[in-house]
């Protein structure tokens, strides 16, 4: 690669990406209650896409924002791109407004919005097992990667329409420093597609633990001897900034539908 390819490739990307799942929702609490019980499905009013933050989801989005806004005015995001899910939406709203950005306000991307479970949504992992077994056992047959529940999507669909907004990032927002406000699959999709990671090594990550609500995951644009650009991990499911506050940290599933 010449000089000039490897300074054109460079200046398609952003400076820094950050990638935060949303802060605790009142999904997370309404499931955490109904696992505890043993409940087949959990009791909530709203639409998954409806579903607003807890209070203390209100809190930690406020507390990252601040952390965001200590940053030197060089290094913090210029712009911010969010799920449209409610949940999504409030946490970037308030990030924004807590760390004093001078931005329009937060871009919304349907791409970004939580992986979809279709006929599986709203059942806790003893409702699924128990009302829809031959999905479980094809489940355990594919494995979590490729399964499709029905009327929903397999990760590989989440990677498929993020390789569509990574491609618009690098149209649209070259040279800028890119928030994204979105989900534990989206994060967790991202370092898939940004690392080139294999389906094993995904899975692996994800069976460590679960993506913090309202950490941060940062990809910072560097070179390579040859002059190849990347955008390379810098921090992973990071949440000093919440425990720096005393700020409660949380980790409940996005959805109801987990099963391991």
């Amino acid at each position: 690669m010449s000089a000039t390819q490897a300074q054109q490739s460079i200046e398609t990307w952003p400076e820094r990406l950050w990638i935060v799942r949303h802060g605790e929702s009142a999904g997370n609490v309404a499931l955490a209650a109904a696992e505890k019980a043993g409940l087949p499905r959990i009791e909530i009013d709203h639409r998954d896409q409806d579903v607003p933050l807890s209070e203390l989801g209100r809190e930690q989005s406020r507390t990252l924002g601040r952390w965001f806004g200590s940053l030197p005015e060089a290094d913090r995001p210029t712009v911010v791109v969010c799920s449209p899910f409610v949940r999504a939406m409030q946490t970037a709203e308030l990030l924004v407004e807590s760390a004093g950005l001078s931005l329009a306000g937060p871009v919304m991307d349907e791409r970004l919005r939580e992986k979809e479970f279709g006929h599986l949504d709203r059942y806790t992992k003893a409702g699924i097992t128990a009302q829809f077994p031959d999905e479980v056992s094809l489940r355990e047959r594919l494995g979590k990667f490729y399964y499709r529940p029905p009327g929903g999507e397999s990760w590989c669909d989440v990677i498929l329409r993020l390789r569509s907004f990574v491609d618009s990032v690098q149209l649209q927002f070259r040279h800028e420093r890119v928030l994204v406000v979105g989900h534990q699959v989206i994060v967790l999709c991202f370092r898939y597609l940004l690392e080139r990671m294999t389906e094993s090594q995904i899975l692996a990550i994800d069976r460590e633990k679960d993506v913090a609500n309202c950490s941060v995951t940062s990809y910072v644009l560097r070179t390579d001897a040859a002059g190849r650009p990347s955008l390379d991990l810098s921090a992973y499911n990071f949440v000093a900034p919440l425990e720096a506050a005393d700020t409660k940290v949380t980790k409940e599933p996005d959805r109801p539908a987990k099963l391991e």
